[in-house]
């Protein structure tokens, strides 16, 4: 019996629990190690091997870390969130030490670091991008804001170096009232707010701003090999509560030419959403595999998996895509095992990694729909 692929994941998503199940159900056997700064986070449960990780490295003491973590638990496949840049930039250490990185080269990570950079690289080679405006002043920002609404679109703005959704704000000139204390909260605030804080400010700021899409959302998980072309592709879709899948070349092939020409391998995630004439534009680009990526287990691909299996050399056998099974399907919550209770100190280097198992069996989060 061969020894089991020993895979690492680093401060990576609570939704990665179902990545973990993915890996556990691959024709090999895994021992799947996950580190995280929080003592409660579902994948330290979820993962054979458990460990809290220091808290507050830079990405050079960071990098440290890695790859003494590899080197004494002899990881042999290492899947980074955190830091990916700094990891993939010294690929060949890792190599040196017998870890096999999934992730895409520095230069592929570099593109998209700044969204703003993103979709300049986008535009430059003729990608569907929604209007864009990178700002750092107040005027810049009014400027932008005037040029949105002056074609009937709604302001939007967010970080042009957030992950996910982080920071995202819609723009809004109606004044704060009572009616905004009523209900849910919601993302707008007041465009002079915005200005007030960047007049405030005592350096440039760092903001994209442009039209709110309304959707509905196209994600489209990608697997590519390191050096090479597209593997397979698969979009999901968002309206509401319902979720499906699509193979529709609209979607699937804008992605293929960026994950090509950028050179994006192994797991990765385009983002679409639709412009005011219904056009699909690339609203994100993910240098890592989605959080819902486990949800192409419906269809019969494992891309975690699939992605190991490149790492170390191999050639994933994957459905073709005329024999996948779409279906539509809905997400529900589910009850996750955590760890006990333990002291949150950070685990120190030099101590081992100590095993553990989950309480529960992991549980499915998606549920069929019949069709519309």
């Amino acid at each position: 019996m061969s020894a089991p692929v020993r895979v690492w994941l680093n401060r990576t998503y609570a939704e990665n629990v179902f990545f973990i199940d993915l890996l556990r159900s691959a024709p090999q056997q895994v021992e799947v190690y996950a580190t995280h700064v929080d003592p409660d986070s579902p994948v330290l449960a979820a993962a054979d091997f458990g460990a809290l990780e220091p808290d507050g490295l830079s990405p050079e003491a960071y990098l440290e870390f890695a790859l003494e973590f590899c080197a004494r638990n002899r990881i042999d496949v290492f899947l980074p969130r955190l830091n990916q840049l700094a990891i993939s930039l010294h690929r060949l250490e890792f190599e040196e030490i017998g870890t096999a990185l999934v992730c895409p080269s520095a230069a592929a990570i570099a593109v998209f670091e700044s969204k703003a950079d993103g979709y300049a690289a986008m535009d430059a080679i003729g990608l569907p991008t929604p209007l864009w405006r990178h700002v750092r002043t107040a005027d810049e920002l009014l400027a932008a804001v005037g040029e949105i609404e002056a074609t009937g679109g709604q302001a939007c703005l967010k970080p042009a170096n957030g992950a996910g959704g982080e920071g995202f704000r819609m723009l809004t000139r109606e004044p704060f009232s009572l009616r905004r204390l009523a209900g849910f909260v919601d993302a707008s605030v007041q465009l002079d707010q915005v200005v007030a804080a960047l007049d405030a400010a005592e350096e440039p700021a760092d903001l994209l701003v442009m039209p709110y899409l309304r959707g509905p959302e196209v994600s489209v998980d990608c697997l590519t090999s390191p050096e090479g072309p597209l593997l397979t592709a698969l979009g999901r879709t968002k309206s509401g509560r319902r979720r499906g899948f699509t193979v529709d070349p609209v979607y699937l092939e804008p992605a293929r030419r960026l994950v090509e020409e950028f050179g994006v391998g192994y797991l990765s995630n385009v983002q679409f959403r639709h412009d005011a004439d219904g056009r699909p534009v690339v609203l994100d680009v993910n240098t890592r595999p989605s959080g819902g990526l486990h949800q192409l287990r419906l269809c019969g691909l494992n891309l975690p998996w699939a992605a190991v299996e490149l790492a170390l050399g191999g050639t994933p056998r994957l459905l073709p895509t005329a024999e996948l099974v779409l279906r539509d399907y809905t997400l529900v919550a589910t009850a996750q095992p955590v760890l006990p209770h333990r002291a949150t100190a950070p685990l120190a280097t030099a101590q081992p990694v100590l095993p553990h198992r989950a309480t529960a069996p992991l549980a499915t989060r998606t549920a069929e729909l019949e069709p519309a």
